[in-house]
């Protein structure tokens, strides 16, 4: 299950890649548009900026900035970046240790099989479809799970 760091971290981007400004825009206002504390958003600006996503400038005139354009932005990379895993299950992480019972798990095809979906889905949006799709999936959506 993606948390509120990253589903609100989707909402901040989308927010800013909106304002179509080559300034930096305070956090105050975008946590206002979004109804989400500006200290939540606070932790999740200063992961986004430690990820190279987000540049920020402290001080009157300040607030952050996209680095890249909103076509760049990856949404599993943001998910990644902001939940560390996308995996269904543990033993997927990155970094986990190798289970004892992988040779003979009858649901290790099933979650392998399931984290690809998961991590291709993802992959397949950026932050500038996100904007154009409204957050909506259709049938004919090139992003459709029937496409994977």
């Amino acid at each position: 299950m993606v948390s509120t760091k990253g589903r609100y971290a989707l909402r901040l981007l989308i927010d800013m890649a909106e304002q179509e400004t080559d300034g930096f825009l305070p956090l105050r206002e975008i946590a206002a548009r979004q109804e989400i504390s500006e200290k939540y958003l606070e932790s999740i600006v200063k992961e986004l900026v430690k990820a190279g996503i987000l540049a920020g400038v402290r001080g009157k005139g300040g607030g952050y900035r996209l680095c890249r354009p909103p076509e760049q932005i990856n949404v599993a990379d943001i998910l990644m970046q902001m939940e560390g895993t996308l995996a269904p299950v543990a033993c997927l992480e990155n970094g986990a240790a190798n289970c004892p019972r992988a040779a003979q798990c009858r649901t290790l095809g099933f979650w392998q099989g399931m984290d690809e979906v998961i991590r291709r889905y993802a992959s397949g949006f950026t932050i500038a479809d996100l904007i154009q799709r409204n957050g909506s999936r259709g049938g004919d959506d090139a992003h459709s799970v029937d496409r994977i």
